[in-house]
């Protein structure tokens, strides 16, 4: 059986063949203004007949392939997942879909992941990753790519740049913790390379000094950013004669590991010691206790980093643009009043 054209979808709406290609093109009526009434009765007739886009050969007509590459890093935190549903909600509405490849935090993987995107015919890329921190292999390619590129990142960027930070929030989240007594306050420092969460080291470190309190480099335990790294991490701070009051990971998924080292020490949260973290991911409402966590709206940071990409696709040549990233304090019960001590 013959495949519908769109000869055959014009023929049957009532409208020109250009009519039928500017709908088909043009699914969210940015360029070509067509009214609501003749876009409906196109609409009707494609699903009507069946009529399938050929997306080789509207690629090869318009140069625009409307995908969107993104490079995600491959280990369990679910937060950079929710930055994909972000972007996947962004570029299907903007009729763009999405290519992910991904980076196993080593070199060799993230090479081939960025030599594998652009023979895919993309539009543009959004990283997900420290751009800084890639092998020189990769930042050259990238570099050299007729690709737009958007970053989301905690640094500068020389391309355009969703900036996340955690800053403003750490300082609010430690504020909250020495309100409540805390003056002996450990940090799991769980990262994949010790440039990375220095917005959060750096502000845990100024909110001890505001407050008068005396920063103890041991209480920094620099780990893996796996979860056994952090149960590691956490279980030498706990389990320590003068053992912190409260600690801090680098993110919800470290804390999870945190609160199962207290808990296998003989620990009571947040009796004994309190947890906090970063990101907020979905699992934070629910493990026992409930987790205090600062959420940095990564949602918000997927759909802002495509509205950049497609910015730059419609104008190449307009300023760098750096959207910042908002944060919000989520106070849980994994948080608490800091232990009497005892004479």
């Amino acid at each position: 059986m013959k495949r519908p054209t769109q000869v055959d979808v014009a023929r049957l709406a009532g409208v020109s063949r250009a009519t039928v290609s500017y709908v088909v093109n043009d699914p969210t009526d940015q360029r070509i203004p067509i009214s609501a009434e003749t876009r409906q009765r196109v609409l009707n007739a494609i699903a009507e007949l069946g009529y399938e886009i050929d997306a080789r050969a509207q690629a090869l007509r318009s140069g625009e392939t409307k995908t969107i590459g993104v490079l995600i890093p491959l280990y369990e935190n679910p937060f950079f997942w929710q930055i994909l549903r972000g972007i996947s909600a962004e570029a299907e509405k903007s009729g763009y879909s999405v290519l992910l490849a991904h980076s196993s935090l080593t070199p060799e993987q993230e090479i081939r992941s960025i030599r594998e995107l652009p023979e895919q015919r993309l539009d543009g890329l959004v990283l997900l990753m420290e751009f800084k921190l890639l092998p020189d292999q990769v930042l050259d390619q990238l570099r050299n790519s007729s690709h737009p590129i958007v970053e989301i990142s905690a640094t500068d960027s020389e391309f355009d740049l969703v900036r996340q930070g955690y800053g403003a929030g750490t300082k609010a989240l430690m504020s909250h913790l020495i309100e409540l007594g805390h003056e002996r306050i450990g940090f799991i420092y769980g990262v994949a390379m010790p440039a990375q969460g220095f917005d959060r080291l750096d502000a845990y470190r100024q909110a001890l000094e505001e407050a008068g309190l005396t920063y103890d480099e041991t209480l920094v335990n620099q780990c893996g950013p796996l979860l056994d790294d952090g149960y590691q991490a956490a279980h030498d701070l706990l389990n320590r004669p003068d053992r912190p009051t409260a600690l801090l990971a680098i993110n919800d998924l470290l804390a999870m590991a945190t609160i199962r080292a207290a808990n296998d020490l003989g620990l009571r949260l947040p009796d004994d010691v309190s947890v906090a973290s970063f990101d907020d991911i979905p699992f934070a409402g629910f493990t026992v206790p409930r987790l205090t966590s600062v959420s940095g709206h990564p949602e918000q940071n997927g759909r802002d980093a495509v509205r950049l990409l497609l910015k730059r696709l419609n104008d190449p040549d307009r300023p760098h643009e750096v959207i910042t990233s908002g944060w919000q304090l989520n106070i849980r019960e994994s948080t608490g009043p800091a232990p009497r001590k005892h004479p």
